[in-house]
C-alpha cells in the first residue's frame, strides 16, 4: 500500500459537507421539509452543531474509507470518479431505498436524499482526482 492522502480525505468530507450543505438548504429546502414533516419550531429545536458536526464525522467515515481503498486498488483518476459515483447510485441510494421502503417514505424523498448522496460521493471523488 501506497501513501494515504490525509488531505484528500478531510477535504473530500468537506465536499460531501458542502453538496448537502446547498442540497438542503438552497436547492431542496422546503419540498424535503414538507416530505419529512419537519415543522419550523421542530427544525428551531435542533442542536445544529452537534446535528452537523455528527454529519461531517460520518462523512469524514465515509471518505477515510474512499481514501483507504484508493491507496489499496491505485485506480487511475477515471476509475476514481466511476468507482465514487458508482458508490453512491448502486450502494448507497438503493440501500437508503430499501429503509425507505419500509419506512413509507415517498418517492420525491428518496429522490432528493438519493440524488445528493450521488452528487456528494462525485464531489468527493473529484477531490480525490485533484489532490490525490
Amino acid at each position: 500500500m501506497g501513501h494515504y492522502n490525509w488531505l484528500a480525505v478531510v477535504l473530500g468530507a468537506v465536499a460531501f459537507f458542502a453538496v448537502g450543505a446547498v442540497w438542503y438548504s438552497f436547492l431542496f429546502s422546503k419540498v424535503w421539509q414538507r416530505e419529512v414533516n419537519l415543522t419550523e419550531e421542530q427544525k428551531a429545536s435542533f442542536n445544529m452543531p452537534l446535528t452537523f458536526g455528527l454529519c461531517f464525522l460520518a462523512e469524514l467515515v465515509i471518505s477515510a474509507t474512499v481514501g483507504h481503498m484508493f491507496d489499496f486498488l491505485e485506480p487511475n483518476d477515471r476509475a476514481k470518479l466511476m468507482i465514487t459515483t458508482g458508490l453512491g447510485a448502486a450502494v448507497m441510494a438503493p440501500a437508503l431505498g430499501i429503509n425507505y421502503l419500509f419506512m413509507r417514505k415517498s418517492l420525491k424523498l428518496w429522490l432528493i436524499d438519493a440524488s445528493h448522496l450521488v452528487v456528494a460521493m462525485a464531489a468527493l471523488g473529484g477531490v480525490f482526482v485533484l489532490l490525490d
